[in-house]
């Protein structure tokens, strides 16, 4: 992806470089850590239920967090890829507000928080093991940039930088839907389901993420390079419920899975990118579903 030299986000907050000991351990390491990363791996309107689950488990494994005062610094790799986010952060800005304001809708931008190891936030503390994921009790994006060295090495997918754009864009995604009130809605919908039809309205909502990272992708075409975009499909891919449960378990099980099989996450994906209409991604009517 052609980025350097191109504007970068006023709201990134790089969280990298703060040395703590100590704090809550929430979801951290071992298998707790590792099915967490796998079940709620680009979250998104999940934060809400991560962050009730990351307080159950406080409640039986909880210390006292406190910072040593001491700076980390960060390497020149590091760094650039802090760049980098901060620069397709600025792209989801640029590209948010200008389709919604056409449609005369306002865009509150989110913010994004780069962190390392723990983060805390409105919906809970998190370790890096959580996966990257959106916030709407802050309408913050967080995100460990190792991440995704994991979701290559572990996980299968190719690599590279615009997998990291897809995942930043995908949890922007998740934004929309807070801003547009579809997450609210769903949320409503599901208290009154059983947990397998709950899961499904999961899964529109994650598609449509997903399908919303096609639309940016699609509006920012003269940044992409030859790869780019395979490197998206490539990492949905790898995050498919179906992907996940066969490394995981050896086999797949369709009522539990809460963001789509690997062939969902491209075709929506690349129906983003293919229209860059915001109006074709209505995951919710294609299951059946309506959403007001």
């Amino acid at each position: 992806m052609l980025w350097k030299g191109r504007r970068q986000s006023d709201h990134v907050e790089d969280q990298r470089g703060s040395k703590s000991i100590g704090g809550k351990t929430v979801l951290g390491g071992g298998i707790i850590g590792i099915i967490a990363l796998l079940f709620t791996a680009f979250g998104g309107e999940n934060g809400q239920m991560i962050g009730n689950l990351l307080n159950q488990v406080n409640q039986n494994q909880t210390t006292e967090q406190f910072t040593t005062g001491e700076e980390i610094e960060l390497t020149a790799e590091e760094k650039e890829l802090g760049d980098f986010a901060s620069t397709v952060f600025a792209d989801c800005e640029d590209v948010w507000n200008t389709i919604l304001k056409e449609n005369s809708i306002a865009y509150p931008e989110p913010k994004m928080v780069l962190f390392s190891d723990q983060v805390q936030s409105e919906c809970g503390a998190a370790t890096a093991s959580v996966g990257p994921f959106y916030c709407p009790a802050d309408q913050k994006v967080y995100m460990d940039l190792a991440f995704f060295e994991e979701l290559r090495t572990k996980f299968g997918a190719k690599g590279g930088d615009f997998a990291i754009a897809y995942v930043i864009a995908h949890e922007v995604g998740h934004h929309l839907q807070t801003v547009l009130g579809t997450s609210s809605k769903v949320r409503q919908m599901q208290s009154k389901m059983i947990d397998s039809e709950a899961n499904k309205l999961s899964v529109c909502l994650e598609l449509q993420a997903d399908f919303y990272a096609g639309v940016w992708a699609h509006h920012n075409k003269k940044y992409i390079q030859d790869g780019d975009i395979e490197e998206a499909l490539s990492a949905a891919h790898a995050v498919g419920d179906d992907a996940i449960q066969k490394r995981m378990q050896g086999h797949v099980v369709p009522d539990s899975f809460t963001h789509g099989t690997s062939e969902q996450r491209k075709k929506w994906f690349e129906l983003g990118y293919d229209t860059g209409d915001i109006s074709k991604g209505n995951t919710f009517a294609s299951a059946g579903y309506a959403i007001d």
